[in-house]
């Protein structure tokens, strides 16, 4: 193979979305891929959370459209999940999205990974629970390089285990709160992916990998998000970021992400992102009434 300077190229998206239970992993993967397609019959959700998938579907108040839905129903078998995706790859398209929501079945669910590294054992005497690994990890191999394989931008959600922690809440009491920790899933399945999403339950999402422009970003993931991810992935074009934070700058209060960037260039001399502005704002309106006592 011959070694020569790297080339640029457009490259699919491949993303996953990690928190506990209510933090919006599936609402985000929907919201993510709309930016992505702005279409939703660009968009299939495999849905093996018993039908939950649905309920998003053509409301209003989410400002959700009518989606591609199909369910996987148990055994979560790496077959299973490797044969639907590839239906739902060719029912979106090259430019579509495919949702699997969740992944954490095809680890621990009935028929997953875990229940088939058991059965290697119980059906092969010279094998132990030990290097029955091996033909688990295998099958495990096989199902995310099928995944990652896909010919359209994916996504996975992935619960994490749940525990508790005693935080103080607004009013001063101390009350039990719900944290998220490790993705069930194999360790570090979440580094197999371009992008991963750590979602709180305030619905706040952090990146713990980032291959884009992102890096230390965090906030509610939107349409507009994923769209300046699509745009990043088929042709490198950076998006504006806060001479002040530098955070990517979003859309805000019925503006643009360019209107804010803009705007904020003309009349102070930088970008800004809006909660910048307003400290900006803020700051001229303090220094105008300092002047106007001391002319006083």
């Amino acid at each position: 193979m011959a070694i020569q300077e790297v080339e640029r190229k457009s490259a699919k998206m491949r993303v996953a979305m990690i928190g506990p239970s209510g933090s919006g992993k599936t609402l985000s993967a929907l919201y993510l891929a709309y930016g992505v397609t702005q279409d939703w019959k660009k968009i299939v959700l495999i849905d093996t959370e018993h039908g939950r998938g649905q309920f998003y579907g053509k409301r209003e108040d989410l400002e959700t459209g009518g989606y591609l839905y199909t369910e996987l129903a148990p055994p979560f078998t790496a077959e299973r999940y490797i044969a639907i995706a590839k239906e739902a790859q060719q029912a979106v398209g090259t430019d579509g999205v495919v949702i699997v929501d969740s992944f954490s079945h095809a680890w621990e669910g009935e028929g997953g990974i875990l229940e088939y590294k058991e059965q290697v054992v119980e059906q092969n005497t010279n094998k132990t629970s030990f290097s029955a690994w091996n033909d688990a990890g295998k099958k495990q191999n096989m199902l995310i390089n099928a995944l990652l394989s896909l010919d359209c931008h994916v996504i996975v959600t992935m619960r994490t285990k749940m525990a508790y922690a005693m935080e103080v809440n607004e009013r001063g009491k101390t009350v039990p709160v719900k944290i998220g920790l490790a993705p069930v899933q194999r360790e570090n399945a979440e580094y197999e992916f371009d992008l991963a999403f750590n979602i709180a339950r305030n619905h706040i999402a952090t990146v713990s990998k980032d291959t884009t422009f992102l890096d230390e970003w965090s906030g509610i993931i939107t349409s507009e998000l994923g769209e300046k991810i699509r745009k990043w992935l088929a042709d490198g074009k950076e998006p504006s970021r806060c001479a002040d934070c530098g955070a990517v700058i979003l859309s805000a209060k019925g503006r643009t992400a360019d209107e804010i960037a803009n705007g904020t260039l003309k009349n102070y001399g930088r970008c800004l992102c809006w909660k910048c502005m307003a400290v900006e704002i803020k700051k001229l309106k303090e220094q105008k009434a300092n002047a106007e006592t001391i002319s006083d």
